[in-house]
């Protein structure tokens, strides 16, 4: 089975976010979900938004890269949305990755120092008229075309967290599949 170091989003550690790694470690899965918020959950996305600002995108980074101090380099790196930053730089930079799993955010290769590196799995979630996540497709794209077996997964509609079951933005059937398809990610990277 696969170990995963699985990030927040802006909201912060949600019961959706919770339920959703603890349906990963019922498939067998190992998954560390570190809190980058200091215990704090915002019930409104902007909320979380601002208190990210206020504590600094920086200091988030330097969070997530503390919490993979200490586990082994052979994980997969997963994020939502906000967590996507620190699990993509982790995947990019930390030698022995595993695999990236990064949902309805993505950024550019060059933002931590390059290319996703040569044989490590890629997959990527988003809405496809997501409005947070619109500005993130161009890079989502350039990922999947310039990484061999990388995967790029577009769900129809318009929203943000749709995977976290404890939020307005909640879309069972797009996460349904969306879980469908990370289990059988993390069947094939352990």
């Amino acid at each position: 089975m696969a170990e995963l170091l699985l990030y927040h989003h802006a909201q912060g550690q949600t019961p959706g976010f919770l339920a959703f790694a603890d349906e990963l470690r019922a498939a067998g899965h190992t998954v560390h979900a570190p809190d980058l918020y200091d215990g704090n959950t915002f019930a409104e996305l902007d909320d979380g938004v601002g208190y990210a600002k206020q504590v600094g995108f920086d200091t988030i980074l330097e969070r997530g890269r503390l919490a993979a101090e200490g586990l082994p380099n052979e994980l997969v790196y997963g994020g939502f949305s906000l967590g996507v930053m620190p699990a993509q730089m982790l995947a990019q930079t930390r030698p022995g990755a595993k695999g990236g799993l990064l949902f309805s955010a993505a950024f550019p290769a060059s933002e931590f120092g390059g290319s996703w590196p040569q044989g490590v799995p890629l997959q990527i979630h988003m809405m496809e008229a997501d409005e947070w996540a619109l500005e993130d497709l161009p890079a989502a794209r350039e990922l999947v075309e310039t990484t061999e077996g990388a995967e790029l997964f577009l769900y129809p509609g318009d929203r943000h967290l749709f995977a976290d079951s404890s939020l307005p933005d909640y879309d069972e059937a797009a996460a349904t599949l969306l879980e469908q398809r990370v289990l059988s990610f993390l069947d094939n990277v352990a």
